[in-house]
């Protein structure tokens, strides 16, 4: 699929399967996401724009190079929660927006009831995260909430994915790219990824 990234690295891949199986328990589920969500990120920034600088070492000047843009994380509340603290510590000087979505199980549809984010989004590089991309809608109502901001560099970052759900995303937010571990078959009856890993916040917080 054009503009989505499948991370087929080994980590990635043996702890992803750490958290499809239903043995796992919520503190092993919490470090094995964090673990992926890690890996995830350094593919998911590989292209942030950056500048040249002069840097002085101990024995000369040489060049380097800094971010050209600040970077803002979004976890989409809840299970997005569990991707931040490591992502946060391999970009701590990022700042951090939250969004909070409810789905309605009858018509699957993202209703907000939070957001805290910068009035102007422009000058950001933004990852957007959430464990889960489904039916789609979540994502696409929290790209909404951006747009309005006049977001322009965002990159979305799933452990996993449905084709329906990225054919969503795709339909409304074509430019921006999708980050997944893995794409699974579909989705089911109840708007959930099959074979999937169940409720992703439900096993994060074991409620």
């Amino acid at each position: 699929m054009k503009n989505v990234t499948v991370i087929t690295h080994p980590l990635v891949q043996q702890n992803l399967a750490r958290l499809r199986d239903q043995a796992t328990q919520p503190e092993e589920f919490r470090r094995a996401l964090g673990e992926v969500a890690a890996l995830m990120v350094y593919e998911a920034t590989r292209t942030f724009g950056t500048r040249t600088i002069t840097v002085q070492t101990p024995l000369a000047k040489t060049r380097g190079v800094r971010l050209r843009h600040e970077v803002l994380l979004v976890p989409v509340l809840r299970a997005g929660l569990g991707m931040l603290d490591p992502i946060l510590r391999l970009i701590p000087h990022a700042r951090v927006g939250f969004i909070g979505l409810k789905r309605n199980e009858r018509t699957l549809e993202a209703t907000t009831y939070h957001k805290s984010l910068p009035e102007d989004l422009s000058q950001f590089e933004i990852i957007l995260m959430d464990p889960m991309l489904a039916t789609g809608g979540s994502s696409v109502s929290a790209l909404n909430l951006m747009a309005e901001r006049k977001a322009r560099r965002v990159r979305l970052v799933n452990l996993l994915a449905a084709p329906e759900g990225i054919r969503y995303v795709q339909q409304h937010y074509p430019e921006v790219p999708i980050f997944t571990a893995a794409i699974d078959k579909r989705l089911n009856h109840k708007g959930y990824i099959t074979p999937g890993l169940g409720d992703a916040g439900d096993r994060l917080f074991g409620v």
